[in-house]
């Protein structure tokens, strides 16, 4: 199967630690490189990570706190002093962009590449992004601002060709598309070879939520349903209930009951705040509600 792997650049809240970096990913998906927030030191993580910052082509924000977007206007000017030429697409809602341009106009005037903003619509899921292999849409967050999540899936493909029957009943090159399209083959002889014998199951089809900054939505579970895994924010424990309800986030227990009812595979939790010097506490809470949960942790890579 293809890559499909999400690399955790930062994994803290909007406090500065030096345990953690802020919010932000890349998601690899078939030699694609996806970034999902860029909060301060995000340049300095993809040097260490040692992702090549050329394959980086969209940028998604999930809404205007700095702890998500204060790093993108300082890797945008080193996209500059490397040379690029390819646009970059960034993806936010619509208040960003008049800021945003009037800081690139301030500090990085002749960038050499486009920025190309995309007005996103935090308050519904529609599709943002799709090219022939995947799609993006957004997931409606419940946060202080207009904040959305994203959901990474993959487009379903085509059976693989038995390369062993090609050679038993001698078929040729050509006909290879025709039978992955669920063509039959017939020999000169006459007889029809169903296309079950000349092909096996196509890959099952994977995807990736990334739900960023929210209050428990006891509903959200019906956007995320049978997703491959998913990434949701737990900035707090049981232990400060209280103040998760007070500033539109989520405990590690939340999250993990919204794992639970979207039947996803796997958890991985994260925008842990700087109260906690150990998050294995929240890593313990959120198992007991969902067993196959793991800690997001800098330069960690996860499979898909």
């Amino acid at each position: 199967m293809e890559p499909f792997r999400v690399h955790i650049l930062g994994c803290g809240s909007a406090l500065p630690t030096l345990r953690h970096y802020a919010s932000s990913q890349i998601v690899e998906i078939r030699e694609k490189m996806f970034m999902v927030d860029c909060g301060e030191g995000t340049q300095m993580q993809l040097r260490r990570s040692r992702l090549r910052f050329t394959k980086i082509n969209h940028v998604f924000i999930s809404h205007l706190h700095g702890d998500h977007c204060f790093g993108l206007l300082g890797m945008l000017s080193t996209f500059g002093m490397l040379g690029r030429v390819a646009p970059l697409h960034i993806y936010a809602t619509a208040e960003m962009e008049p800021v945003f341009r009037s800081q690139i106009d301030l500090f990085c005037q002749n960038l050499g590449y486009d920025v190309m903003f995309h007005p996103v619509d935090t308050s519904r899921s529609e599709v943002i992004y799709e090219d022939r292999s995947l799609t993006v849409s957004t997931i409606p967050l419940l946060h202080r601002v207009p904040c959305c999540g994203f959901l990474f899936r993959e487009k379903p493909t085509l059976p693989h060709i038995r390369r062993d029957m090609l050679d038993v009943y001698d078929i040729p090159v050509s006909q290879i598309n025709n039978i992955k399209s669920g063509m039959d083959w017939t020999t000169p002889d006459g007889d029809v070879i169903p296309n079950s014998r000349l092909t096996l199951p196509a890959d099952p089809v994977r995807s990736y939520a990334y739900c960023s900054d929210t209050r428990y939505m006891p509903g959200l579970h019906r956007l995320l349903r049978g997703v491959t895994m998913l990434y949701h924010e737990s900035t707090y424990g049981d232990d400060n209930q209280a103040r998760a309800v007070k500033y539109f986030h989520s405990t590690a227990t939340e999250a993990a009951r919204v794992a639970r009812d979207a039947g996803v595979k796997k958890l991985i939790i994260g925008h842990f705040s700087a109260r906690y010097e150990d998050e294995k506490i929240l890593l313990e809470e959120a198992r007991c509600e969902f067993s196959n949960t793991f800690l997001a942790e800098e330069m960690a890579v996860f499979n898909v």
